[in-house]
């Protein structure tokens, strides 16, 4: 299989399947326990219709819109993701190069393997840092401090990871950060000789934006739910989060929102946005979806804060979907991270612009030349 031969994002999951070692791939790939939550996160859209109308004059469409203050080219965010390098030498570089091409906003992790102050010097574009909040209160003022003096344009804040989900597939595969050769994975690594030698030949694998007060996922290999059970901190509330909004005083979001009682005190704390999220399904596994989530959220605090849904999007219709039901976006992750996989900055922008031409076909089909015009109307459930 070939990049050539990817038409859609689950073409580009088995092309990533098929290049790298499988402890690699589950890592993207898994999810918690019995992975129902991450299923549910796609199945949800099917449960919803889209209803077109016709004879509408859609040859001029504009896919535009302003997501926290910021143009994007479509309704679509990259949703920052941890240890890229580990799935493509290029990593959050690729990523960061082919959100800048489409106008899209994307994000990165504590955990990237790209430091704040490379990635700042990549692109204008919109970006974001999301922030795991840490035990050690150093470590987290000053990933704040470096997101300040270089200029970001968002913080999102993680809410649900006080604790790692059980990653039963990591478990079996002994995967971690960075990555190690172990008896059970040897073979898989020795038959993707191309990911094998570009770890093992190109520059050391770390944790730029930890690695000033840690060693643990840098030097030091650790599984990330070690990691997420160790190093980070669980008494984190209310009160730490609204102290975060005050000391990097920008445009703030909470990530991992899912009840409309967190939403409402989020709009309480001064939030710009939210990101109805449940961590790809990685967490608190039997949770809802996002998409089913979103419309209750949207009745409570539509209109006073910034909806994004995130989780689950395969399509151009699932983003557009998401709009019917009041979200300003929709985004994800393995979206574009199978494609990173597979292919690098290629592979990315492969992918966008696939979702790019869903996207606007659906528009055209649907008789819609603005994203404003999407609302309830649009659909119907089954």
């Amino acid at each position: 299989m070939r990049l050539s031969d990817c038409h859609n994002i689950e073409d580009f999951r088995r092309l990533a399947k098929a290049r790298l070692p499988f402890p690699v791939f589950d890592y993207i790939d898994g999810a918690a326990d019995d992975e129902l939550t991450k299923a549910r996160n796609t199945t949800a859209y099917d449960a919803v219709d889209l209803v077109p109308d016709v004879l509408a004059g859609v040859e001029e469409i504009d896919t535009r819109c302003t997501i926290l203050g910021r143009t994007s080219a479509l309704p679509l965010m990259l949703s920052p993701t941890a240890v890229q390098r580990a799935f493509h030498w290029q990593g959050e570089t690729a990523v960061a190069k082919a959100a800048e091409k489409y106008g899209l906003w994307f994000g990165i992790s504590s955990l990237a393997t790209r430091s704040i102050e490379e990635i700042a010097a990549l692109t204008s574009g919109p970006k974001m840092f999301q922030l795991y909040v840490h035990k050690d209160k150093g470590l987290n003022a000053h990933m704040i401090e470096r997101c300040q003096a270089a200029k970001f344009d968002g913080l999102a804040l993680t809410v649900d990871t006080i604790v790692s989900g059980k990653r039963e597939r990591c478990l079996r595969s002994g995967f971690t950060t960075p990555p190690r050769f172990t008896p059970a994975s040897i073979w898989s690594y020795a038959t993707r000789p191309k990911w094998t030698l570009d770890y093992v030949l190109r520059e050391t694998f770390r944790l730029p934006n930890l690695d000033t007060h840690v060693s643990e996922g840098s030097s030091q290999a650790v599984s990330i739910a070690d990691y997420f059970n160790t190093m980070l901190d669980t008494s984190m509330d209310w009160s730490t989060a609204e102290g975060i909004r005050e000391q990097w005083g920008g445009t703030f979001v909470l990530k991992g929102v899912m009840s409309v009682a967190d939403a409402r005190r989020a709009v309480e704390i001064g939030a710009d946005g939210i990101m109805i999220s449940n961590h790809g399904g990685r967490q608190l596994d039997g949770s809802r979806a996002p998409f089913d989530q979103l419309e209750e959220i949207v009745d409570a605090v539509g209109g006073e804060i910034e909806i994004i849904c995130d989780g689950g999007v395969k399509r151009g219709t699932h983003a557009l979907k998401a709009l019917c039901k009041g979200a300003q976006a929709a985004s994800g992750g393995r979206l574009y991270l199978y494609a990173l996989a597979a292919a690098g900055q290629e592979g990315v922008e492969r992918a966008l612009g696939l979702l790019k031409d869903e996207i606007e076909r659906a528009m055209r089909l649907m008789g819609v030349s603005r994203v404003d015009q999407l609302n309830r109307n649009r659909l119907r459930r089954r």
